[in-house]
């Protein structure tokens, strides 16, 4: 369980520096969205061609980012959405018991659906470079290849969490799962 332990802690640790990396390209997307704007505006003002579909693109690239790699770091920071108003009620036992049903019926099994059906349509992607249609819009197979790429980070962030719990109940940890220091079961 040591092994499996020290795992966890290093894909936590990559899902925190992930997390990192996004909370710049959210300050990245709000200053694209700001040249976009900006661009649209002085380009209406003096007849010039400023802003164009790329841009655009871009800030949809970066939104993609965020949303789908944005899932691994919510899922380890144990902000997901849950039915919560029921789980709080629970106590701390039952409720690790949840997570562990969740996580190996729910989350794992669609994570490795996910994956497995998207590799087909990220090939194709790749083996025609796909680009956008709009003139000057950007390739779309890099876009593309994160969604296996972030249901694989989501599946062993899971397992992570998976790891955690059945430690937390084995009373091997005293930290609560999520780090809070709730205490032992």
């Amino acid at each position: 369980m040591e092994v499996l332990l020290a795992l966890s802690r290093r894909m936590d640790r990559l899902s925190d520096r992930i997390g990192r990396v996004l909370a710049w390209l959210a300050v990245l997307l709000v200053v694209v969205g700001m040249i976009n704007v900006g661009a649209r505006f002085l380009g209406a003002r003096f007849g010039l061609p400023l802003a164009g579909n790329g841009l655009l693109e871009f800030q949809t690239l970066l939104f993609n980012l965020l949303f789908l790699l944005g899932a691994v770091w919510v899922l380890r920071l144990d902000a997901h959405l849950r039915v919560d108003v029921l789980q709080s009620r629970c106590p701390r036992r039952i409720r690790a018991w949840l997570d562990i049903v969740g996580t190996v019926c729910l989350l794992l099994p669609f994570c490795l659906f996910v994956f497995f059906f998207s590799l087909d349509f990220v090939l194709r992607s790749w083996v025609h470079l796909e680009l956008s249609a709009n003139p000057g819009g950007l390739p779309r197979y890099p876009v593309k290849t994160l969604i296996p790429l972030t249901f694989l980070l989501l599946a062993l962030q899971g397992l992570s969490e998976l790891v955690k719990r059945i430690a937390w109940l084995r009373g091997m940890t005293e930290a609560w799962p999520d780090g809070s220091g709730r205490g032992s079961p």
